[in-house]
């Protein structure tokens, strides 16, 4: 399945049914008087997280969803019945936003969340309900009401305790599928994970949590530079972050400049995603010229209050005390101390 992470809609809730002009003519009844009914309410536009759901695929190729109108009033007094409400399923994390305003109408973090967005419109009164003293045999009704129109613009954020940030080719998607049973594409050439993936990493037999390996960041990525400014967003509900380094290229190049890059463009994109608690992580670590740099590089980190995590997704390495420190970042205490 297609991961699709942005849909736009043009979503609209059901009119309101016209209310009935209408007259009994019944034999043996001297005075009929009016007897139209109301018109039925207009349906809904209702959206629901949906658990069982990870990608807004399904709503890229039905753009116009409109609830059902409420059905006409009729003679004797009978209402019209009311439109059926459209429900919209979409994963668990969507945003829905007003896509000319760009204001946020809803926010769906939570599993089985409903909310009403569009409401239909209200029925017309038939001509019964305005008979009075003064008025005996009315002739007019009301129309139903409009329902409500917008263009809405729907944003999926992944939800995860864990995010995995670095270059392209920093071991991003080797580590989750180590830990995991994940399976994102891995290669040595840039940009082989393409779109988000999220994995559930058991922890000591108790307890788990959400990984998420996101497409390789790089320089000018929150100007739309590479894949990385697609999925900056899907950071931002991530609990802590791993940032994941790979030195096993110095000195061809600098890992520590780099490190420094990536934070630039978090603090350029969303502050508060800049001050997201990190873990950085030497990956690679089975490889000869990491564990030669390893010692340089930890320093640096050291002198300014930063420990480093080596590993080797390869031979499992160093990803056991990894994964320690996240359990005690995620939960003060894990269950079973």
């Amino acid at each position: 399945m297609r991961f699709i992470d942005e849909v736009t809609l043009f979503a609209s809730s059901g009119h309101g049914g016209a209310g009935c002009i209408a007259f009994r003519h019944e034999k043996f009844i001297e005075f009929g008087g009016p007897s139209g009914g109301d018109g039925g309410k207009g349906g809904d536009v209702i959206f629901l997280a949906a658990t069982g759901l990870s990608t807004l695929l399904e709503l890229r190729h039905k753009p116009h969803q409109k609830a059902e109108k409420g059905h006409n009033g009729m003679g004797k007094n009978r209402h019209g019945a009311g439109g059926e409400d459209l429900l919209i399923k979409v994963p668990v994390g969507t945003v829905i936003k007003d896509a000319e305003s760009d204001d946020i109408l809803a926010d769906l973090t939570e599993g089985g969340q409903r909310v009403i967005l569009l409401k239909g419109g209200r029925g017309g009164q038939g001509n019964a309900r305005f008979a009075s003293a003064t008025n005996k045999a009315p002739k007019f009704a009301q129309p139903g009401e409009d329902g409500q129109e917008l263009k809405l613009r729907l944003e999926l954020k992944l939800m995860a305790d864990v995010g995995l940030l670095g270059l392209p080719n920093a071991g991003k998607s080797s580590l989750i599928s180590k830990v995991s049973a994940a399976r994102p594409k891995i290669a040595d050439y840039p940009f082989t994970t393409m779109v988000p993936s999220l994995g559930v990493v058991p922890y000591k037999g108790y307890r788990s949590f959400v990984m998420a390996d996101i497409p390789g960041i790089i320089e000018g990525a929150h100007e739309g530079a590479g894949l990385g400014h697609r999925f900056l967003k899907h950071l931002e509900r991530s609990g802590i972050l791993l940032h994941l380094l790979d030195i096993s290229w110095m000195p061809e190049r600098d890992p520590l400049a780099e490190f420094e890059s990536i934070n630039r463009e978090l603090a350029l994109f969303s502050p508060e995603l800049a001050a997201k608690e990190q873990v950085v992580v030497i990956t690679k670590t089975d490889l000869p010229r990491t564990r030669e740099e390893l010692p340089t590089i930890a320093a640096w980190f050291m002198q300014r209050g930063i420990n480093v995590f080596p590993i080797s997704s390869a031979t499992g390495d160093g990803i056991e005390a990894l994964l320690d420190e996240i359990a005690a970042r995620l939960w003060a205490k894990p269950e079973g101390d």
